[in-house]
């Protein structure tokens, strides 16, 4: 493919005679693997995550086109949308792209061979330089995720996109938020396990990254346009689908996929309906977890019951802190007083 520039071997004198050369290969060979054998344990982890992150933008970008790049093709293009997508669908801050830049370079050429054309880092980090000059998107990521409230969720379904694409993000949003799922969790659902009963859904949220699985109930909510149960029903009733997956990609022309979305389609699905309904806040995957925590709470609900649907450990810190968020203005300290 145009553009991709496989490595190649630094230029030796050809005077070299082929012992020589064996030598140099070998001291090449020695090299990259010591390199590789002193860097960091964490810097390895996060370049695995770029990674991962770049193949996730290649499906992003095969669902609109409906033609999957290969995940070598490091092109200026690909880098610049990279990029862009990253700030626009992912809302991830200036410095966590530029990051996230060099890990995709040197995963190309460690791992794969490939060599990225230097024009194209070049122009990747020219688009990026404007984004470091704004503050707001400076600050992205910094503090914990807000939580969602059925007041916004409301908004969001008010400014839901037509059509099967729009029945499915109800769907998830309220679903993540019915069972206190983190992203992870919502994308592994099976639809053979969300069975319908007469009071509404009983949910078997599978294990996750070493998470026990947990087996929960969604009661049927009083408003339609947040109701879990209805909008479930209805998504699964418009795709037909009782086994697999429970929810499925949708490329921009309304074709349905066969696979599982990721955890970072559920969290950027998500964003984008906050965005879409033109919330005050930043939602993320994460806020429909701590928002059924807080709203559950609020409503008077049990602790213990709280966490059988979050799945918290008794201990969780995490846990408590969203409690106390919850109860912060439940019989104040500096309530009736006689201030």
């Amino acid at each position: 493919m145009t553009g991709l520039v496989p490595r190649q071997p630094d230029a030796t004198p050809a005077a070299y005679d082929a012992a020589t050369l064996a030598v140099l290969a070998a001291m090449e060979e020695a090299a990259e693997k010591h390199l590789e054998a002193i860097r960091p344990h964490n810097t390895k982890r996060s370049y695995a995550n770029d990674w991962a992150l770049w193949e996730e933008f290649h499906d992003w970008l095969a669902e609109r086109t409906g033609s999957r790049l290969p995940s070598t093709a490091v092109t200026k293009g690909t880098l610049v949308g990279f990029v862009v997508w990253l700030d626009t669908i992912k809302l991830a801050a200036p410095n966590s792209i530029d990051r996230r830049i060099t890990g995709v370079t040197v995963t190309a050429r460690n791992e794969h061979g490939v060599e990225v054309p230097k024009a194209a880092t070049v122009a990747a980090r020219q688009v990026l330089k404007p984004l470091k000059n704004d503050p707001e998107r400076m600050a992205r990521g910094r503090g914990k995720a807000a939580a969602a409230t059925p007041e916004q969720l409301r908004q969001m379904n008010a400014s839901v996109a037509d059509g099967l694409t729009g029945l499915r993000d109800r769907a998830l949003w309220l679903m993540a938020f019915a069972i206190a799922g983190r992203s992870a969790e919502v994308a592994a659902l099976r639809a053979e396990a969300i069975v319908h009963v007469s009071q509404g859904l009983e949910v078997h949220v599978p294990a996750v990254k070493g998470r026990p699985p947990r087996d929960v109930v969604v009661g049927y909510g009083r408003n339609p346009d947040t109701c879990p149960v209805r909008a479930w029903l209805t998504w699964r009733a418009a795709v037909g689908i009782t086994t697999g997956p429970a929810f499925l990609p949708i490329t921009v022309h309304g074709r349905l996929g066969d696979r599982a979305l990721s955890p970072e389609a559920v969290r950027e699905i998500i964003a984008r309906n906050a965005q879409r309904a033109g919330l005050s806040v930043r939602l993320t995957g994460h806020s429909m977890r701590a928002g059924f925590i807080t709203t559950s709470r609020r409503a008077g609900k049990r602790e213990e019951k709280i966490r059988a649907q979050s799945g918290h450990a008794a201990n969780s810190p995490a846990f408590w802190g969203y409690i106390r968020e919850a109860d912060k203005w439940t019989d104040a300290a500096s309530e009736d007083i006689g201030l």
